[in-house]
Formats: C-alpha cells, structure tokens, sequence
C-alpha cells in the first residue's frame, strides 16, 4: 500500500468515525477522489478488518458499523489533548465513572506523542479542583451516552419521564441538546405530542428507546442550548419562593455564583435583584450565602424559618 493510498484511507476511516453516514458522492469530495475510488478504499478496510456497512442504491452511503471490537479511533492533536485532559478531570456529576476513566487514561497516555504529553501536563497542572461529596442526584453514563448519540443523530426518542409532583408519562421528543448545571444535566428537546421545547432532567429520565426515526434538526428559537435551558429554569416554578434584592452590582454577583444566569437582574449600578427560588431550602441557604454582599429578603415563611434554625444553629456553635 503506497503512502498516498495510505493517508488517504486514514483519512478516510477517520471521516467515517466523525458521523453516523456519508454518501459515497460526500467521502469522494472530501477525498479528492472518485465515487469509485471510495468503493475500493471501503472494501480495503473491510479487508484489514473495519465493519463497514454500505446501502445499495446511486447514493451509495456507508456508515462504519459496531463490531465485536472497538475499531482504533483517529484523533488530531487538539482532540487527543482534550479527552487526556477531560478524562484525568472526569466524573463530576457522573456515578461510577472514576475508574473506568483511569483506564482509558492510561491507554492513551502510553501512545500520545512526546510534543503532547507535555501539553497535557501543563493543562493539568495549571488547573485545580475540589472534588465535593455529592447530594445531589447523579446522572447515569449509559443514559447520558444514549441521549448524546440520539442528539447527535436527530433521532426521535420515546422515554418515561416522572415530574416533579412524581407523576410518570411517556414522552416522545426530538432530542436537540444536553446540557449541565452544577451537578444536574438537562435535555432539551422538541416534545412532538406537545408541539413544543421542552426540558428534561436526566435523573427523572427512564427507559429512553429509539425509535429509529431521524428527522432534520429543528432550529432553536432565537439562543443558544445553554441560554435556552437557563432562561426556561428561570421561569419554571419552584416550591420555595425566595427574591434577594442585593447590594452589589450584578456583575459582581454573578461572578461569585454559578448557575444563576438570567435570575440576576441589574436594578442600578450599585445594585441588583437575585432570584434565589428552589424546590429545597439548603439550595436557597447555598445561594444566599454565595452571594457575599448585605441583601433584603422577600421569600416564603418556610424559607425564612429556615435560615433562621441554620443561623442559630450557626450562632450556637460559635459560642
């Protein structure tokens, strides 16, 4: 196999790796190549053992199938720096992952070039975290990898989705995108029975089947995956209701919190209003305390008599 012809299958498994299918017409652009030539390349992979699956017909699409085997995966520089860096801070909000991404670490720690080992390490070193025992629910892998390839596809999905108040009903939605806050992940999907956007708490995500079914993605009114989801848990109601009208500049807040996004509003230069409302009143506390600025209060009789206990049971233990 000639250097040339060589590069170019490379070329051509790691284009197979980067989406579900390519016509044969697609693979020939990319490659600079012919229709024909493609066919060819595609029965030398098979040949050194790539489960590579073809539809009939003048399109002649091609897709690289699962196998008995994971099929070595082609990486440029700027992605096998991202998923060394990515696996060595791996698992937050994630269970049972730590482990497993140990060993995938160390599998491609031992074959990355010298010239990137030397920025993996200087990325690692460079940042820091705190790892925190975790309250909250945690997101399943499995779930989370079924939900990405559905996302990743336009594939319609149907899953059982249990609310709030606990009720339980099968949705069927067009996955669009997932998205993280803090230590929860969200879908955000187009619900197809109810005509409309909607988003989905991984932890109350059960049996998510595809149908498949893919349709072309819809397009995302007006921003982007993350503002979206943020702007609609601001709006969603909560059990608790708490507003802090705080004095400190929303700039300056909103640099000291996560995850508020739109619940901060500038009132003037000097001061700004905080929607700290949640379904749990540790959550609330967590927010007000993060706030690290003199604040007034307008919140529920519930939220109230629970800083109130968690402020003397603070003054009580300071003597």
């Amino acid at each position: 196999m000639t250097s040339e012809m060589t590069a170019r299958m490379l070329r051509l498994l790691s284009l197979l790796q980067t989406r579900r299918e390519w016509s044969g017409a697609d693979l020939a652009d990319r490659l600079s190549v012919t229709v024909r030539t493609v066919r060819r390349d595609i029965d030398r992979l098979r040949e050194l053992g790539y489960p590579v699956d073809s539809a009939r017909g003048h399109a002649g699409g091609y897709r690289l199938a699962p196998g008995t085997d994971l099929p070595p995966l082609l990486l440029d520089d700027d992605e096998a720096v991202a998923i060394a860096v990515a696996l060595r801070t791996a698992a937050g909000g994630l269970t049972g992952i730590e482990e497993t991404a140990l060993r995938a670490l160390a599998k491609l720690e031992q074959v990355l070039p010298r010239r990137l080992r030397g920025q993996v390490t200087a990325l690692q070193t460079a940042l820091s975290g705190i790892t925190w025992e975790t309250r909250g629910p945690r997101a399943d892998p499995a779930l989370l990898a079924t939900l990405a390839v559905a996302c990743r596809d336009h594939e319609i999905l149907t899953l059982d989705y249990t609310t709030r108040v606990g009720t339980t009903t099968r949705r069927r939605v067009e996955p669009h995108h997932l998205v993280a806050s803090g230590d929860l992940w969200y879908l955000l999907a187009h619900d197809t029975d109810k005509d409309d956007w909607r988003i989905f708490r991984l932890d109350r995500i059960s049996h998510p089947t595809p149908t498949g079914r893919r349709v072309p993605p819809r397009e995302l009114p007006g921003t982007d995956p993350a503002a979206f989801v943020a702007n609609r848990l601001s709006a969603a109601p909560t059990r608790y209701r708490a507003i802090a009208t705080v004095q400190a500049p929303a700039d300056h807040v909103r640099a000291r919190t996560r995850g508020l996004a739109t619940r901060i509003q500038p009132l003037d230069e000097t001061t700004c209003r905080v929607d700290a409302s949640a379904d749990h009143l540790p959550h609330i506390a967590q927010i007000l305390i993060g706030l690290e600025a003199d604040y007034a209060l307008d919140a529920d009789p519930d939220v109230l008599n629970h800083l109130r206990n968690t402020a003397h049971r603070t003054l009580r233990a300071t003597g």
